[in-house]
């Protein structure tokens, strides 16, 4: 159970509505528990009719009487059961909406290292199928438990009162059954962890096969997917079904004792009755309805303990997440303002993942409203360098520096906030347009939105959909085409209005003509603006104010475009190259 503690702090959180239900819980057994009592005088009457002991009025008066108490105190405890599912079950929620915020809040702090070393569906399922499983404990499993521990201990106390020989046979399974539980408990932990590990199986191999059903169709590859898909799935419920046929013996081992209790008070108490030890024939049938009313709740008790068993093991999975300390750690709290000044002295930075090293002994410098373009292979680190700006990963050695101050030293949010990146790879989230250009800037105006999709180039494109700026994308907005999506990118950065933009070849999938036009727009949007561009292409770094040319993690050469196309090396060979094809075209 030292798994759940952590659940703790939500309960304290909702302590005054838990205490509510646990009230309500009590008033609900006790009037649930009033039906055997007027049973027994039903019965009793019954017996004094027959005796002759009272009138046909007597018996009829008391028949009525009771029947209406009877009822009565059923809509009582059915008004009070329905207020405790509304009350307890009502927290179970709050409680599953609390975690899951937590995990999310949990998942975005983690560093990207997290996610390389991490694959999304077990992301998803711990944020799903482990979060719903401890709900159950904090809501179905909390409420029964209080329900059965109520109603057993009024209701040994009503059967003692009447009949304290009778009870004590009535409860002889009760020890066997607890030895049963705790060992089937045992193993029902043990298939629980493995049942939901295979879950984040499945859901990883789902996920990853939707997100990438294009390569699959491409490659004709849809049976193989299939059949290794099948073979998940057929894993998965051989496990489910191991974990089902060790809950499954507790029912039948329930009614079974339950039976076996329901014999002890038929035979015992008319043994009992005959030998005037107890009153009347309405005890026997008073214990017989305790009993049967506590069939239920002793089931359950196999049930909660299977629903305790399975949160554990998911709370398990889901702290182990929880407890990892993020390597990007946010220094202060204070919010500080971005100039856009950046210097790189000695830096070095290896991948934990790969241990490939991406730069070595890096050195550069950029003032504020400078331009950068850095020039290399692929492989080469130009990536590495706006990562790390951004301190989406920390350097292993050297310094870097923004506004002369180590980037270790400044606000996180801060930093993030006055930087405008557009990745290689260009992501749009299953949203409208509009709502992935505002990505950049929440409250922008639809006049911003248009304006800065018209400097990305993408407006016409944007209004030739049907829906215009509310066409919603698809999964990683795969409606547009890879240049169109490239420049939403660009518009995104763009409106956010940054004090550092970062552009990491995002016009790969663009022609020549519209990334002329684009580069035009962003000369003049990047006036004080110090702005970073990572490209293949010549044409992207012409007008930089400074270039570097990068191969191995290392800079090989740097200076201007003039002075660059004058020297001999890759940029020079690179220049003449697209001089050639450009020409031929």
């Amino acid at each position: 159970m030292k798994e759940l503690k952590h659940l703790n702090k939500y309960f304290l959180k909702y302590k005054y509505k838990l205490i509510v239900g646990v009230i309500i819980t009590i008033v609900a057994r006790i009037f649930l528990l009033f039906t055997p009592r007027y049973v027994r005088k039903i019965f009793d009457a019954i017996e004094k009719g027959l005796n002759g002991s009272i009138t046909k009025e007597a018996f009829k008066s008391e028949l009525t009487l009771a029947i209406l108490y009877i009822i009565g105190a059923a809509i009582i405890a059915g008004i009070f059961t329905f207020l405790m599912r509304q009350t307890i079950i009502n927290v179970s929620r709050y409680i599953e909406f609390d975690l899951k915020n937590e995990i999310y809040q949990q998942y975005q702090r983690l560093s990207l290292n997290f996610y390389k070393k991490n694959r999304t569906g077990d992301l998803m399922n711990r944020i799903s199928e482990d979060v719903g499983r401890v709900r159950m404990y904090a809501g179905p499993a909390i409420m029964y438990s209080i329900n059965t521990v109520t109603l057993f201990v009024i209701a040994l106390i009503f059967m003692y009162n009447q009949a304290p020989t009778l009870t004590l046979y009535t409860i002889i399974p009760l020890p066997i059954l607890s030895v049963a539980i705790y060992k089937l408990s045992r193993e029902i932990h043990k298939r629980s962890t493995i049942v939901q590990e295979y879950l984040s199986k499945l859901s990883t191999f789902t996920q990853e096969s939707f997100s990438g059903i294009a390569i699959i169709k491409s490659y004709g590859i849809e049976t193989q997917t299939a059949d290794n898909f099948y073979n998940l799935s057929h894993e998965n419920k051989e496990k489910q079904l191991s974990l089902v046929k060790v809950g499954a013996l507790f029912f039948p081992m329930m009614i079974l004792l339950i039976g076996v209790s329901n014999l002890l008070v038929i035979y015992i108490g008319g043994l009992q009755y005959m030998n005037g030890e107890i009153e009347s024939l309405g005890t026997i049938a008073e214990f017989i309805i305790y009993v049967n009313m506590l069939t239920w709740p002793v089931a359950t008790v196999g049930w909660v303990t299977s629903i305790v068993q399975q949160a554990e093991a998911s709370q398990k999975r889901i702290n182990e997440f929880l407890k990892i300390e993020s390597e990007i750690k946010n220094p202060t709290t204070e919010n500080t303002n971005i100039i856009g000044d950046i210097v790189f002295k000695n830096v070095s930075f290896t991948y934990d993942d790969t241990n490939i090293q991406a730069l070595k002994d890096v050195s550069f410098s950029v003032k504020h409203g400078e331009t950068l373009a850095i020039i290399g292979q692929t492989g080469s680190g130009k990536s590495t360098i706006l990562d790390l700006i951004g301190r989406l990963y920390d350097i292993d050695s050297g310094h870097l520096l923004i506004d002369n101050k180590p980037i270790d030293t400044i606000n996180l949010n801060g930093l993030r906030d006055h930087i405008g990146y557009v990745p290689q790879d260009a992501f749009l989230f299953s949203d409208s347009i509009e709502n992935n250009i505002k990505f950049g800037k929440e409250d922008a105006t639809d006049q911003d939105v248009i304006q800065a999709a018209k400097y990305a180039q993408v407006h016409k494109n944007i209004m030739g959909f049907k829906n215009g700026y509310n066409t919603v994308l698809g999964e990683r907005g795969i409606t547009l085409s890879g240049g169109q999506k490239q420049r939403v990118s660009i518009a995104r950065a763009i409106i956010k209005d940054p004090k550092v933009l970062l552009f990491d070849d995002c016009l790969s999938a663009v022609d020549t003509e519209t990334e002329e036009k684009i580069l035009n727009n962003l000369k003049k949007l990047t006036s004080g603006k110090t702005t970073i561009i990572v490209s293949h292409r010549i044409s992207a770094a012409k007008n930089a104010d400074k270039i570097i040319i990068l191969n191995d993690g290392k800079i090989v050469q740097s200076g201007n475009h003039e002075t660059l196309i004058n020297t001999e090396g890759y940029y020079k060979d690179l220049y003449l190259k697209q001089l050639s094809e450009s020409a031929s075209n």
